[in-house]
């Protein structure tokens, strides 16, 4: 064993998962923004906090929460994108020997509750439809900036088919030209250089990019979920110049029809049995053509399931 030897691969460290509440207060009407906030920072002078434990050069994963909250306070939070792109550039321009680094952000939507119809000015019904996505990626001297959804489950009760796929002595599925199709989108997209060099609305875009996806859900009259998530994907790229790809991962939430004969009834398309698994998992990533691909915006970002 004394021939072995090692070497520190790919590394990055900090604070996970900062839970940020912030309540602007400057009027009667207060307005509420609800995250979730990671901050992790590389470089390549940190390999002697892990080989040696010498923490000169460790910016301190609590440095990087106080951070969040006195940023918060600071400058406000507008869109996730454009707080974490301030974070991210703090962090690289104060500590020189921190030279990239990914910061991830979820947003959770809050609405206004309605007293006698109208909307209360300092109370709120968490809203439960999709959780935003934002992510920052500082590598190799480039700022990459994604967005996206998740658990954004979606039912269409017709106008979905599966039929003419191959059957063998296993296959048991029986073809169908009416079914219910569901599933709960998870959804990433990248924006382009350009884009992010423009400094867009952030909080425009994502509105009018979930808009497009569920609006393309529901009329693409589907043949399988593989090409509702391709023209989903179409969809946002046709509709928003500022996008270079899309990352989709769809499970198929099955319905299954209940056969009530047994009690004499029967059941035209109206009872179903929702299972949770096991379930078909559909992933798809639509281009822009003529972009140039970037991988590395995707980099130690979370897998989708």
């Amino acid at each position: 064993m004394t021939d072995v030897t090692v070497s520190l691969g790919a590394n990055k460290y900090g604070k996970a998962e900062n839970r940020l509440v912030k309540i602007t207060r400057d009027t009667d009407r207060h307005e509420i923004e609800d995250l979730n906030i990671t901050s992790q920072l590389r470089g390549a002078a940190l390999v002697s906090s892990y080989l040696e434990g010498d923490n000169s050069l460790v910016v301190a994963t609590d440095t990087q929460k106080n951070t969040v909250y006195a940023f918060a306070r600071e400058h406000g939070v507008g869109s996730p994108e454009s707080f974490l792109l301030k974070l991210g550039a703090h962090f690289v321009d104060a500590f020189e020997w921190i030279d990239g680094g990914l910061w991830q952000a979820e947003q959770f939507a809050w609405e206004r509750i309605l007293v006698d119809g109208d909307e209360h000015d300092h109370a709120f019904v968490r809203k439960g439809q999709a959780t935003r996505l934002a992510t920052v990626q500082k590598i190799n001297g480039t700022t990459h900036v994604t967005a996206g959804l998740k658990d954004l489950t979606v039912l269409k009760s017709t106008g979905s088919e599966f039929h003419g796929f191959p059957r063998d002595k296993y296959t048991t599925l029986v073809e169908t030209t009416d079914r219910i199709l569901a599933t709960s989108v998870t959804a990433r997209w990248r924006y382009t250089p350009e884009a992010v060099e423009a400094e867009p609305d952030y909080n425009a875009l994502y509105e009018g990019i979930s808009a497009a996806l569920v609006s393309t859900f529901a009329t693409v009259h589907s043949l399988a979920l593989q090409q509702s998530l391709w023209q989903m994907g179409k969809a946002a790229i046709e509709q928003f110049p500022e996008i270079a790809e899309v990352r989709f991962a769809m499970p198929n939430k099955h319905h299954f029809l209940v056969d009530l004969s047994p009690f004499e009834l029967d059941n035209p398309g109206e009872v179903f049995f929702a299972a949770d698994r096991p379930y078909g998992l559909i992933e798809g990533t639509v281009i822009r053509d003529g972009v140039a691909p970037a991988p590395e915006a995707w980099t130690d970002t979370p897998s989708f399931i």
